[in-house]
């Protein structure tokens, strides 16, 4: 996943080279979610990383500008991660995958109701939500 030779010039590819494993889309979930995360936080997920995964998607993830660390406020041994503008501009692709699942899966209701508030505007949701990101 870290920068190297494409496999191919197809966006598809491209694009899946960077960010397209299960770990890595849950990384930027989170980080969505919650604007920044330690290590921590990340391991707190309910899917479960394993530690050396998840050492190995966070590198990737920084070596290819979809994340950033920056230093903690509380601790010197702490690191916090946040998405980059690079890592922002997935929020429209991170909104479709939500909008798949809410009609081939059962997702709970919270998610549905801002699913619904989503698809009533769209670009109004990604212009004010990437705002709310980029303030973090």
């Amino acid at each position: 996943m870290a920068k190297s030779k494409k496999r191919s010039d197809c966006p598809v590819s491209c694009s899946l080279d960077v960010w397209g494993d299960k770990w890595s889309l849950l990384i930027i979930r989170d980080l969505m979610t919650a604007k920044q995360c330690t290590y921590g936080d990340f391991l707190k997920s309910p899917e479960g990383i394993a530690t050396n995964i998840l050492a190995s998607r966070l590198q990737a993830l920084e070596e290819n500008k979809i994340i950033e660390k920056l230093d903690h406020p509380d601790s010197k041994a702490k690191v916090l991660y946040k998405l980059t503008r690079k890592g922002i501009d997935l929020l429209p692709i991170m909104i479709e995958i939500n909008v798949w699942a809410e009609k081939y899966f059962t997702i709970p209701e919270d998610r549905k109701q801002l699913l619904k508030e989503v698809k009533k505007d769209k670009p109004g949701f990604v212009k004010a939500f990437t705002k709310e990101l980029e303030k973090a």
